[in-house]
């Protein structure tokens, strides 16, 4: 199949790159400098050159705060981003599948969250990816839209300064020797390399839709960087942060677990535990796992 992959250098981006070529797909790889999602004619000339079967978009305006100083920008990329995908999309008879994220819920659910939950967003980010799905959906019927939480992976995530949580806790434990992080949140750390296979196999199914994909379970931040420093044998005191020590300038859900109710009752969902996940990246971070083959 030929894929173009929107945000092919990202965190997500790369390991999608990876996990379709290993699976024999002509991956087109598409950064900033080849496709500006918002602009249309951009977006009109990039894929009609191509002519891809599938497109494959994890490129948004990610960084929270920025989203809230800068909401009509965030608007334009993370809603509008996705309208052009979809019309262009409908228009070459190719497939979308459109990445999105937990911060549609506002955290108040208290148990995992399922497709058919009512969203309520927190933030211009959360509110302005709500709107690029409504928009993918209502504009094309051949989509995925996938909602995903906690991502880490051996690439660089711009957004967050370039460390994913896992390489900042283990930095500031070899710096510091100590580190504080907060146990009021509740999220499913979920691997870059696990979620592009997921899309791998979801990529092969005609069942279009509306998808959560994230690892099974679920942990609070000071959990997973527990487990992070027990995994690496890593000599660090780590601490309940207290209550303030990180206010944050937007509000974020406090629960953000999602299930992946949908992938299972298609029998398509393939990921593990985040534990296993976790003990995976950090014994092969410098490799590329190797994704099965869908036919």
């Amino acid at each position: 199949m030929k894929i173009a992959v929107i945000g092919a250098n990202g965190q997500l981006g790369s390991d999608l790159v990876a996990a379709f070529s290993a699976n024999g797909d002509a991956v087109c790889e598409l950064t900033h400098a080849g496709i500006e999602i918002s602009d249309l004619p951009s977006v009109s000339h990039a894929l009609e050159e191509i002519q891809p079967q599938m497109i494959v978009n994890t490129a948004a305006m990610h960084h929270v705060e920025n989203c809230e100083g800068e909401p009509e920008k965030a608007f334009h990329v993370n809603a509008l981003g996705p309208r052009n995908l979809a019309i262009v999309a409908r228009d070459l008879d190719a497939a979308l599948m459109h990445v999105s994220t937990d911060y549609v819920f506002d955290g108040s659910k208290g148990s995992p969250y399922i497709e058919q939950d009512n969203p309520q967003p927190l933030s211009a980010y959360g509110i302005t990816k709500l709107a690029g799905e409504h928009f993918v959906r209502a504009t094309t019927s051949r989509h995925f839209v996938i909602r995903t939480s906690g991502l880490y992976g051996k690439s660089p995530c711009r957004a967050k300064g370039g460390l994913n949580f896992i390489e900042l806790m283990l930095k500031l434990a070899k710096e510091r020797g100590e580190v504080s992080v907060v146990d009021d949140e509740v999220v499913t750390p979920t691997s870059t390399a696990e979620l592009a296979r997921q899309m791998v196999r979801l990529s092969r199914s005609d069942c279009y839709g509306l998808y959560h994909a994230t690892a099974e379970g679920s942990c609070s931040w000071h959990e997973f960087a527990r487990e992070i420093f027990a995994v690496t044998d890593t000599p660090v005191r780590l601490k309940v942060a207290a209550p303030g020590a990180f206010p944050a300038k937007v509000a974020r859900p406090k629960y953000s677990v999602l299930e992946n109710r949908a992938l299972k009752s298609r029998g398509l969902n393939s990921f593990r535990s985040w534990q296993d996940a976790l003990h995976e990246y950090l014994g092969n971070r410098l490799k590329t796992p190797s994704p099965q083959i869908y036919t």
